[in-house]
């Protein structure tokens, strides 16, 4: 049999690129410039609005969209009490739904009705955008992806590793939920007399203070991924950024910071000293483009990968690096020299789900699916998503409802590790991506990401890394 007629029973690795604070309307609106879209879309339709953004605060009650770059420098609230206000709930609906007209009202929302050109120039020929849009078209688009919570990014990370953002499984069932960033270091660094909001089993919103004396922490000791993936003798890796707080480890966009028995934090809760947090956790995010054997480095993917960008590889208003990073990702995975034991490709063995944690603040014209309280913090707006593998038919566009529990599910369905085994989002939601690829089919062959700068140009920069957001 040759190569490329291959058949594999499931992905060897799943690579999950957590991207920062867009919607689809606002960072995919130039995918409407050649393809078709519609705000009800069918399987060839890319669910985009394009004009009559809704605005409460206009007159006519809707304002047009206006283009703004990617590296823009407007302002915008995401926290949970500028989501309500985005929002605007209408609690005579049946059930309750967001009307999506509350943009212009949050307290910083200069730039929350733009949309993001595809700036095209000596340094972007293709487009500013043209890895997003490549992958977006050349692979698989979810129309309805949300985030499983409604706040920004603290809560949204413990989502995508662990399916919540409660201190416990109590704490889940019942519906308390921490529900913004905590204003000091992230997890089990926080300090004390750091506070942080949550919300209630009714939807309100109240202020935690950190009081290590008297057990008030968010140095959790819940289960996550990584519990199921070691029990089951599964590798996983999470990359994301350093900090300049404590030994580095205190960002609140690494997920794993906030799992006491991942950590497991010294005396004064500035460093992680346990074994999983050395073994699995990389504070240099290029370093996942090492470990597909980028430059001759070693063959060292995990089966299961997250990776976080620094500021400059964002898709944060101020930052432009965000599609040539992510492209630069599919790239080293499409050229990669590395085989599995069974002697397959990378490429023709993993899948990569790249998403966005949170909506930023940006207009989108889609209402969540909100679930009833005690469970009323999921979910959160749309965020895009796009599914890349070997075995995505090029365009494919699903209009099924996705979230984070998918993504967990669809980890969990790969590896026969049970879809819903944490019991938190991963059992509430009900789909896994499996729409996405048919194993099936032979493996398409790879074609390279059109980006403005390499793999080796990433690994090569020297320049001091940032945090992905610094609102």
């Amino acid at each position: 049999m040759v190569a490329a007629e291959a058949r594999i029973s499931q992905f060897q690795h799943i690579i999950v690129v957590f991207q920062e604070n867009r919607t689809p309307d606002n960072l995919f609106y130039a995918l409407c410039a050649s393809n078709p879209c519609s705000t009800t879309p069918n399987n060839t339709q890319y669910n985009i609005q394009t004009s009559n953004w809704l605005d409460n605060t206009s007159p006519s009650g809707f304002t047009q969209p206006t283009p703004i770059p990617l590296a823009n420098r407007y302002p915008t609230d995401h926290s949970h009490s500028a989501f309500k206000v985005q929002c605007d709930l209408n609690t005579q609906g049946n059930p309750p739904q967001c009307r999506m007209d509350g943009a212009a009202g949050t307290a910083v929302h200069r730039g929350a009705f733009g949309y993001v050109t595809n700036t095209v120039d000596t340094k972007y020929p293709n487009g500013i955008l043209a890895p997003y849009l490549t992958m977006a078209t050349q692979y698989g688009w979810a129309n309805f992806m949300f985030q499983t919570n409604q706040g920004p990014s603290f809560p949204a990370h413990q989502y995508i590793f662990g399916g919540t953002s409660a201190l416990d499984a109590a704490d889940d069932a019942a519906g308390i939920f921490l529900a913004d960033n905590p204003n000091g270091p992230g997890g089990c660094y926080a300090r004390d007399g750091e506070t942080i909001h949550w919300i209630s089993p009714a939807g309100k919103q109240y202020i935690m203070t950190i009081n290590y004396a008297a057990g008030v922490t968010i140095c959790m000791t819940r289960t996550t991924m990584a519990d199921l993936l070691d029990a089951a003798n599964i590798g996983w890796k999470y990359y994301s950024v350093k900090e300049s707080y404590g030994d580095g480890g205190s960002s609140i966009w690494t997920a794993p910071d906030a799992l006491e028995p991942i950590c497991v934090p010294d005396a004064n809760h500035l460093g992680c000293t346990g074994s999983e947090w050395a073994n699995h956790v990389d504070l240099n995010p290029p370093d996942v483009l090492s470990d597909m054997g980028l430059n001759g480095s070693p063959c060292k993917l995990q089966e299961v990968s997250w990776v976080i960008p620094t500021g400059d590889k964002s898709d944060h208003g101020g930052a432009n690096g965000g599609p040539n990073w992510v492209g630069s990702i599919v790239n080293a995975l499409g050229n990669s020299p590395c085989l599995n034991p069974d002697g397959s490709s990378y490429w023709d063995t993993t899948a990569v789900l790249v998403t966005w944690d949170d909506w930023g603040g940006w207009y989108d014209h889609v209402p969540p699916p909100l679930l009833p309280y005690p469970q009323g913090y999921q979910m959160g707006f749309r965020v895009p998503l796009m599914f890349v593998s070997a075995y995505t038919p090029a365009g494919y566009i699903d209009n099924l409802n996705y979230d984070f529990g998918s993504v967990l599910r669809f980890i969990e369905n790969n590896f026969g590790l049970g879809e819903g085994a944490l019991g938190f989002a991963d059992s509430r939601s009900t789909t896994n991506f499996s729409t996405f690829y048919n194993l099936v089919n032979p493996p398409r062959k790879f074609v390279q990401i059109p980006t403005s700068v390499t793999g080796l140009d990433i690994l090569n920069d020297k320049t001091p890394p940032t945090d992905p957001d610094d609102d």
